[in-house]
């Protein structure tokens, strides 16, 4: 999986794939370019909804939505668990942090490595015409 790459590893992989780009004829590139406009995802709007938000936003970002739903869900029994069981409801919440952590941690090559699987996506639809 890419997410496990190398930070050079994750830019010899997208030097690759804009070589790819490279070779799409100019009407391909320019539909190209434009969907990559609309779909690519910022690292630094990943790691600042980790960052701020327990609730899992950054998942949601990038359309992890399975695993975002389960920790805003995680996120929220472990905030209704405070006034209950305050204990509980703090190791939840820093169970959340700790998992979590290692993400904020690693952006720039989560994204990085979801950017390169949707610039592969990319080349595929517009070498097709789905786009």
């Amino acid at each position: 999986m890419s997410d496990k790459m190398s930070s050079q590893q994750l830019r010899d992989e997208e030097e690759a794939l804009r070589l790819k780009i490279r070779e799409l004829s100019d009407e391909q590139r320019k539909q190209y370019y434009r969907l990559e406009g609309q779909r690519i995802k910022d690292p630094d709007t990943y790691a600042v909804l980790n960052w701020f938000l327990l609730a899992g936003l950054h998942h949601f970002y990038l359309n992890n939505t399975q695993r975002g739903v389960i920790n805003l869900c995680v996120m929220l029994l472990g905030l209704a668990m405070l006034p209950f069981l305050p204990l509980l409801g703090v190791i939840i919440l820093l169970a959340i942090v700790i998992i979590e952590l290692p993400q904020l941690f690693k952006s720039q090559q989560i994204v990085h490595a979801y950017n390169n699987n949707l610039m592969r996506q990319l080349i595929e639809e517009v070498k097709s015409g789905h786009t």
